[in-house]
């Protein structure tokens, strides 16, 4: 057996929504920030963003994690009304979990002394916020007055303690405690209170609204102080705020693509002193989440970009990170360049990551969303969606050409490519199969049975279809005909993926049920039997550069990797290595192999033979 371990993470960014605010949160010591996707939380280090960690224990969409003041824990919450608090050391390990409201959280934090908590959102007609102890769950105080979805509250992190809520109902309310109660509301927004924040010295709170107004009070008292100049102000919905560490300044994020810095002054009023644009101003670049940490400025696009800006020298080029959003479902690796994979998800958009690098750049395709397969060869993508066009585009090395598409007259189900003879594309669908050669359909072939996967030889000869029924049909191909020559039978399951190895002496085919089989091209036999160990479909397949190994990455969130002369059992396995699935998985080397899933993530593994 060979020993596999996790060698780099090309994480997900934020999971993001049309017209509402995301939370990204950090700890100042270590320099980590935090951010959710789906049923996931990130946790990243700014000085070294390949260091990834995942916490994936939640049942429903995360919606918000923020480390305690001491940074032991981490408290994160979800749709569904549930906190749970784990350690930041040895393995999450899990300290508590409350139910805490009985809808959506949208916002928590920490009191000062780690020792209280306070969580705001939906209640479905119960309270919209509620505080509690961190050990025991038990409320501290009532939180009366919002009749509509809260959403954000913010704890002061001096003593007297005081909570301060917004949200839907347009009104900022103010509590002290603890027990907290409530003191007094403030109307001062005409539109949804999207986010409040405490200046770190305790002295000031600010609140941010969709009527493009920011409104700074007293720390203490709640009173209004000042506001936010209109002068040079943002033409948007304000999303999101952020205090310097010197709680002199405050870091803006708005639906009108730009970033503000403002200078507070003593009386509470704000003037911009930056203005901080970047995108090509599409609605992706709307900015919808922002955090000042230490010296990071980082911003958060609804495309899921992140900017980090450098506070000290803002005239500096942001750093930027970014990736994926959704489920990565297909990884491309080009024969001349073995350190860059291109990774695929269904939304269109196409990642480049070089090892040892990380993110270098996206290759913009959503106008061909959503994608369903992507296929490459030197130079050129092949793609399809579910409508009936196959899609040619020539890719350089950051930009991809015009596509060009032919339509095939039904909804393709699979693409393989000749890889010797680049024009010559065989499409699996409902019934049969097209073959293509460069844009024109050659031909439209009813094969009577119902085609699920599909495999064509580099040098196009030879096709393998799989169906439904899990038979495997070999068929030689010769100009526009496909002549049937054999019928392969051992699947149990519908035929998901066909795989020729690179020698093209053996095909491996996968299946629903969570068989695999090598079998050899020649004599048609199988060569390598048993491969059934995954406990759910297999979704994807590949082979190594040497065809000495074929792995597999199944619905059941594990790659298995098996040696080939050698039995099946003793295979290696990389457990739960993407949450809620495997769907793409690819060979680097023969040492290493990279993997991608439902989590967004894309994730490389190192292979150390015993």
């Amino acid at each position: 057996m060979a020993q596999v371990h996790l060698s780099e993470t090309y994480a997900c960014v934020p999971s993001t929504e049309r017209g509402r605010g995301i939370l990204i949160s950090g700890d100042p010591k270590s320099n980590n920030i935090l951010y959710c996707n789906g049923r996931s939380v990130i946790i990243r280090n700014l000085d070294n963003p390949q260091n990834v960690e995942v916490y994936g224990e939640h049942a429903y969409p995360v919606t918000v994690a923020r480390y305690s003041p001491n940074g032991e824990w981490i408290a994160s919450a979800d749709v569904s009304g549930i906190v749970r608090i784990w350690g930041t050391h040895n393995g999450f390990v899990l300290k508590n979990e409350f139910k805490v409201l009985s809808g959506r959280i949208d916002d928590l934090q920490w009191s000062p002394d780690s020792l209280r908590i306070v969580a705001s959102g939906d209640g479905k007609g119960k309270s919209l916020v509620r505080a509690f102890m961190w050990d025991s769950g038990s409320t501290v105080g009532e939180f009366d007055g919002h009749s509509r979805r809260v959403l954000s509250c913010a704890f002061k992190p001096s003593r007297p303690y005081r909570i301060v809520t917004c949200g839907e109902d347009f009104l900022v309310n103010f509590y002290e405690g603890p027990p907290f109660k409530f003191k007094h509301s403030q109307r001062e927004h005409s539109n949804f209170v999207n986010c409040v924040r405490f200046s770190p010295d305790g002295s000031k709170f600010i609140t941010v609204g969709s009527d493009k107004k920011g409104i700074v009070y007293e720390g203490k008292t709640g009173e209004k102080l000042g506001e936010l100049s209109a002068q040079d102000g943002h033409q948007g919905s304000i999303y999101a705020v952020s205090w310097s560490p010197d709680s002199k300044q405050v870091l803006t994020v708005s639906a009108d693509k730009t970033a503000k810095i403002w200078e507070i002054s003593q009386d509470g009023n704000g003037n911009v002193i930056k203005t901080l644009i970047s995108g090509s101003g599409g609605v992706e670049d709307m900015l919808v989440g922002c955090l000042w940490q230490n010296d990071h400025l980082i911003t958060v696009s609804l495309g899921g970009v992140i900017n980090v800006y450098s506070a000290s020298d803002l005239e500096k080029a942001p750093r930027t990170l970014s990736g994926h959003i959704k489920n990565v479902s297909s990884l491309i690796i080009f024969k001349n360049d073995r350190n860059m994979v291109l990774s695929c998800s269904y939304d269109g958009v196409v990642v480049k990551w070089i090892r040892g690098v990380g993110y270098s750049g996206n290759i913009n395709m959503k106008d061909h969303a959503p994608i369903k397969c992507c296929i490459a060869v030197e130079g050129e993508i092949i793609l399809s969606g579910f409508d009936n066009k196959v899609w040619r585009a020539p890719i350089q090395a950051d930009t991809c050409g015009s596509a060009e598409h032919v339509d095939i007259g039904s909804q393709p189900k699979d693409l393989s490519v000749a890889l010797n003879v680049p024009e010559l594309v065989l499409v699996a669908t409902d019934s049969g199969a097209v073959l293509l050669n460069g844009l024109k359909v050659l031909s439209s072939i009813d094969l009577g049975f119902t085609v699920t996967a599909s495999a064509i030889s580099p040098d196009g000869t030879e096709a393998v279809l799989g169906g439904q029924d899990g038979k495997l049909h070999i068929y030689s191909v010769s100009g526009d005909t496909l002549t049937e020559e054999a019928v392969l039978e051992k699947h149990r399951g519908a035929i998901t993926v066909i795989r020729y190895s690179p020698d093209v002496s053996m095909f491996a085919s996968g299946d629903a049920n969570r068989e695999a089989v090598v079998w050899d091209r020649s004599t048609r036999e199988v060569k390598l039997n048993n491969m059934l160990y995954h406990t759910a479909r297999i979704n994807c397949l590949a082979w190594s550069p040497e065809s000495t190994m074929v792995a597999t990455g199944s619905l059941d969130t594990c790659v298995i990797i098996y040696e080939l002369g050698k039995p099946a059992s003793s295979r290696t396995t990389v457990k739960a290595a993407h949450l809620g699935g495997v769907y793409g998985v690819e060979f680097a080397d023969e040492c290493s192999i990279y993997s991608s899933g439902e989590d967004g993530c894309v994730r490389l593994w190192a292979i150390t033979p015993q």
